[in-house]
């Protein structure tokens, strides 16, 4: 069942969505070559903390860090280690923060140092179609309508949608219904309304859309080893449109 939130619960996601905004722009700040994954971790939990919150993704599944750390041909969900990175990779940035009882989510893709125009374009056209799908959050469409927005985009620019993770309801639980693929055609699902709120998130592969998990069980990489790209906000649905209540200042 789908929980639509009240104005103080969109309130209270708010101030969570705020904290991931600036933890994601202390990322951006700080992803650099020769940083480790490890850093960037310590350097989240520190400042999720800083703010009275909690790192959400600490011990979710008994997942062992504070953020995702997913690196080149990972998707989601690398473990931050000590790894270092090198001039031209690219690094996706998970975030989750629970404060007051509610949760906040989002994602960001960056390049370290001078990268490939294959992979600046892969992060343009996975950040944009996120946009896309957040258009399309408007009260008397159906949900169906993002999922299809975030494919079309995608798939205009020759790039391959994920379809084995999708994006998701959140509020008092970090994974509410309803699911969000970033694939489907228009016009299905559920009718959106006001008080809905999603962590929409493309995850995008510059090769085709088949993944695996590594022996971690947690890492999942592209299956046939192109670059991969993932955005994501947590968004509400007001009278008055779609607000990301992640939003940060990100160049």
């Amino acid at each position: 069942m789908i929980k639509l939130k009240s104005f103080q619960e969109i309130q209270l996601m708010r101030e969570a969505g705020k904290i991931v905004g600036e933890v994601l722009e202390l990322m951006e700040k700080s992803v650099s070559p020769g940083v480790t994954t490890a850093r960037l971790d310590s350097m989240a939990e520190k400042m999720i903390r800083k703010h009275g919150a909690e790192p959400a993704f600490l011990g979710y599944n008994n997942f062992p860090a504070s953020i995702c750390a997913s690196i080149n041909n990972e998707v989601v969900h690398g473990i931050p280690s000590l790894r270092r990175l090198k001039e031209g990779d690219i690094i996706s940035i998970d975030v989750g923060v629970y404060r007051n009882g509610y949760y906040g989510d989002a994602a960001a893709t960056f390049g370290i140092g001078t990268i490939s125009p294959e992979a600046q374009n892969l992060i343009d056209v996975t950040r944009i179609s996120l946009q896309k799908a957040i258009e399309q959050l408007q009260k008397g469409n159906r949900l169906s309508d993002l999922s299809h927005a975030v494919q079309a985009y995608v798939e205009k620019h020759s790039m391959s949608v994920v379809r084995s993770y999708v994006g998701h309801g959140i509020g008092k639980q970090m994974h509410e219904e309803p699911q969000v693929p970033n694939f489907g055609l228009p016009g299905r699902g559920p009718l959106l309304q006001p008080g809905i709120v999603l962590a929409i998130e493309p995850m995008v592969n510059a090769g085709n859309w088949e993944v695996k998990v590594l022996d971690d069980q947690w890492t999942v990489v592209t299956s046939d080893g192109s670059l991969s790209a993932h955005f994501e906000h947590t968004v509400a649905l007001g009278e008055n449109g779609p607000e990301i209540l992640t939003f940060s200042n990100l160049s």
